[in-house]
């Protein structure tokens, strides 16, 4: 039976909008049809609204959970997430691959929506996986409401009606962004090994635990310590099927720490590049430890480890 990222995500989206008073979201309907959720604007948003975000960004294929982790003397609340899909739960669904630019309007999009509008022609043809349902779900990283050109923009690319069209509005500083962005630990590292050229669909499920940055003041600010959070504080496990000596090669390539970059808070980084992404090694976005579990032999690879001091710095810079 094929999957639809779409039709998964539609269902927890409609979970979200039925509890919108309780979740501390809106729900409005442009013009046009589509369906916009303020998630975190012009509203407060709560953790609930932030975990269920994390697995509509998901298609309906992972589960998010709400936990605490200790990360040396730090003790953080935390997501836990898991995935029998990992390679369409987290590449073809929730990484923000998607730059949603009209006129004026940037927003980066991540979601399921994705795999409608196949927009990352070369990553989807690598993946080998689209959608075809008759309705889309889109997360928008914002703090801007889209206009209904936009609406229509992203409806256009996706095939479908913008009434069948459905957008969670979430800026990176608030509860929602700190939360759904913790719960890409297990895509950050789905989305290392792709770089490094190992196989996906090696990889059976994924799990992973990451701390939960509190909310900062401004979005760039924020953007750093919810990074750091998986690149210091993300701990993830994979259960693959593949050669011992592949994965022996494999893991040291993984985790932050094999970066040249890595070692400093990442707002600290980006500024010292003048905010220039093009000039942040793509190496160092990676959860700080990984573990391959091997299905056949049993056996477990293990490279990196967590690194409270950094984070701890991150995290004291969002006060």
């Amino acid at each position: 039976m094929k999957l639809s990222v779409n039709e998964g995500a539609h269902e927890i989206t409609r979970e979200i909008m039925d509890q919108k008073e309780d979740l501390d979201c809106t729900v409005k309907e442009l013009g046009n049809g589509t369906t916009v959720i303020d998630a975190g604007i012009e509203v407060k948003g709560n953790e609930e609204l932030g975990r269920l975000v994390g697995e509509v960004c998901l298609g309906g294929l992972g589960v998010v959970r709400h936990t605490k982790m200790h990360v040396g003397d730090l003790d953080l609340p935390a997501v836990v997430v898991s995935s029998d899909h990992p390679k369409i739960a987290c590449m073809a669904s929730q990484y923000a691959g998607w730059t949603i630019n009209v006129d004026k309007y940037f927003a980066m999009g991540s979601g399921p929506a994705r795999a409608l509008a196949r927009v990352e022609k070369k990553l989807y043809s690598e993946l080998d996986y689209e959608d075809d349902a008759k309705v889309g779900v889109i997360l928008l990283e914002t703090r801007e409401v889209p206009p209904e050109e936009v609406t229509q923009y992203i409806a256009d690319k996706c095939n479908i009606s913008p009434a069948d069209l459905y957008c969670i509005l979430a800026p990176t500083a608030c509860i929602v962004g700190s939360v759904q962005v913790s719960a890409r630990v297990v895509e950050v590292g789905m989305h290392k090994l792709h770089e490094i050229g190992f196989d996906l669909d090696k990889v059976r499920s994924g799990y992973g635990v990451a701390p939960v940055a509190p909310v900062a003041k401004k979005d760039a600010k924020a953007m750093g310590i919810t990074n750091d959070c998986i690149l210091y504080g993300g701990r993830t496990f994979y259960f693959v099927r593949s050669d011992d000596k592949d994965l022996a090669d494999v893991i040291k390539k993984v985790p932050s720490s094999s970066s040249k970059q890595y070692g400093q808070p990442f707002y600290d980084l980006f500024k010292s590049v003048e905010f220039d992404f093009y000039k942040v090694d793509p190496h160092l976005f990676s959860p700080a430890e990984i573990t391959l579990n091997h299905i056949e032999s049993g056996k477990a690879y293990h490279a990196g480890e967590l690194n409270p001091d950094v984070l701890k710095l991150s995290l004291e810079s969002a006060k």
